[in-house]
């Protein structure tokens, strides 16, 4: 039997300013441990003070990922199952809210037995138990956790005075990285160094020192910017990495495996070092590189503006998976971005869809631009253009069919119009409690639920097996009262829950690819085995 190895914590905090890239370093780490042959997972901490990242803005934070288990967490949990490949669940994702919940929690239980209970030392004790039992449950030899935000900022001390206390115990175990953004500013045309000295500084004042600085930066890092690294921030020059951009965030796991990163970090730890294994990727990255054929796809949604910036992170596995499938079918993706508030103020511009191979509506909430995403929807259906909608974009493709097919212009979601005479999608009674006593956090149909699929179906002939399981996040079901007259008139019911009597699944007869599913199945496209209805949606796309 072998032996059993110490459970190893490789840390990754951010420098300078936000989205810098620790999640997608966090996941390349992942991706190569595991191509070693080390089992890693990874967590996620937020330091925001929500429970969940269910109630944030995702104009503000970037999507909402949804495991199987039902957690609504942050984006970059989909980063670490989409690199590495594996299902992550609720234990693997952690706030700020979340953690004090639990303390506060525990002291009503009297679990501290009387005890004064203080930020320091149970909130940090909270910290790392909820590590080691994401730890525990994914038998993993590496853990990689990601902090959020930037080091030097009040919100996430929390999370690195539990880093330090970890380290101070057992500091063969705990790896701490930092990723840090190196700048070069237009008018000096050199790149600097000293915004990720003072990030280093302010980690040192945590009582923690980096092992290791992943550069981020437009270049490649040089010798003189590493030799200043390792002088002003007390690492080596070969624990310095360069990261510099990319076309696509596929090729990173590559390019940090060229630079030894896995074995470096695995020699910090006090393991043997491996030779990686990134055959896979590397077969991706040439599939990618060889695409030529475009694709163009127009995504028509509602949370892409903010002031003068296109926030295309609102749905980023949406991205990813058409990326995903675009290349499967060797094609190369043009993804534009289509605020269909557009063809509310200026319905002349719908003509404009025709430019496109394919449309998608992703998910959404609320009744802004919905008139504009319903006018889309009845033009790729005229027009024959391939259409994909996914949760809000089926439960609108089915109002725009009872509307225009059906005769019956009055039919709306109770989202938008309570009191509609043709309520085509509806509120079923457990959600109408939450939303009548104000219970919005964590109690929409979340995670992964099971649906049927009809025989001779679109849908069936994509996943290929008859049965499926897809994750959720809605609150507003389709109301089975339309079901036999949609089905009739050729809008056909492909996929259905039977435990709940839900529908799932709607596609058009007599049509290139026009499918709304109720759930999202972005969520489980991967980049080595894209989601199989986005694949059929690209390739209807193409021919």
């Amino acid at each position: 039997m072998a032996k059993k190895l110490r459970p190893k914590f490789i840390f990754v905090v951010g420098g300078v300013l936000s989205g810098v890239g620790k999640g997608v370093t966090s996941a390349s780490i992942g991706a190569i441990m595991r191509s070693k042959g080390y089992k890693a997972t990874a967590l996620k901490a937020d330091p925001y003070v929500n429970v969940d990242a269910g109630t944030m803005n995702p104009i503000e934070h970037g999507e909402v990922f949804v495991t199987d288990d039902g957690d609504e967490t942050d984006q970059d949990m989909g980063n670490y199952e989409r690199f590495l490949e594996i299902d992550l669940t609720s234990t693997n994702y952690m706030t700020t809210g979340r953690v004090y919940q639990s303390v506060i929690e525990n002291e009503r239980s009297m679990k501290y037995k009387g005890r004064c209970v203080q930020v320091v030392p149970h909130i940090p004790e909270e910290i790392i138990r909820r590590i080691n039992v994401a730890r525990k449950l994914h038998d993993a030899d590496i853990t990689i956790m990601e902090i959020g935000g930037t080091v030097g900022e009040y919100e996430n001390i929390l999370f690195l005075e539990a880093i330090r206390e970890l380290k101070l115990k057992n500091p063969q175990d705990v790896a701490v990285v930092l990723v840090s953004y190196l700048p070069v500013p237009k008018h000096i045309g050199e790149m600097k160094t000293k915004p990720t000295q003072h990030a280093a500084r302010a980690l040192n004042h945590t009582g923690i020192n980096a092992d290791m600085i992943v550069a981020r930066g437009e270049y490649e890092l040089d010798t003189p910017r590493r030799e200043k690294l390792a002088r002003f921030c007390g690492v080596s020059k070969e624990m310095c990495i360069s990261a510099p951009d990319v076309e696509s965030i596929y090729e990173i796991p590559q390019k940090m495996d060229d630079q030894q990163i896995g074995n470096k970090l695995l020699k910090l730890l006090g393991m043997s070092s491996r030779k990686s294994d990134l055959t896979p990727w590397l077969k991706l990255n040439k599939k990618i590189s060889s695409a030529k054929k475009e694709v163009k796809i127009g995504v028509v949604g509602k949370y892409f503006g903010t002031g003068e910036y296109t926030l295309s992170d609102s749905y980023i596995s949406v991205i990813e998976a058409l990326k995903h499938a675009s290349w499967a079918n060797g094609a190369k993706p043009k993804l534009v971005w289509i605020d269909s508030e557009d063809f509310e103020n200026n319905p002349a511009k719908l003509k404009t869809l025709s430019d496109y191979d394919g449309i998608l509506v992703p998910g959404g909430f609320g009744t802004r631009g919905i008139e504009g995403i319903i006018s889309t929807i009845k033009y790729a259906r005229e027009k024959n253009i391939p259409y994909l909608g996914i949760c809000y974009g089926m439960q609108l493709a089915c109002i725009e069919f009872v509307r225009n097919v059906l005769k019956k212009p009055e039919a709306h979601t109770v989202e938008v119009d309570d009191a509609t005479v043709h309520p085509v999608i509806h509120v079923n009674p457990n959600q109408r409690k939450n939303i009548t006593n104000d219970r919005y956090g964590g109690t929409m149909r979340l995670g992964a639920y099971d649906c049927d699929l009809k025989k001779g179906s679109v849908a069936k002939k994509a996943y290929g097996q008859n049965a499926i399981s897809e994750r959720h996040r809605h609150r507003y079901e389709f109301n089975n009262d339309y079901k036999e007259q949609i089905d009739k008139a050729g809008l056909k019911i492909s996929g259905v829950n039977k435990k709940e009597d839900l529908v799932e699944i709607v596609e058009l007869e007599k049509h290139p690819f026009f499918v709304g599913v109720q759930f999202h199945p972005e969520f489980k496209s991967r980049p080595m085995s894209p989601h199989p209805l986005f694949a059929a949606f690209i390739k209807a796309a193409i021919t």
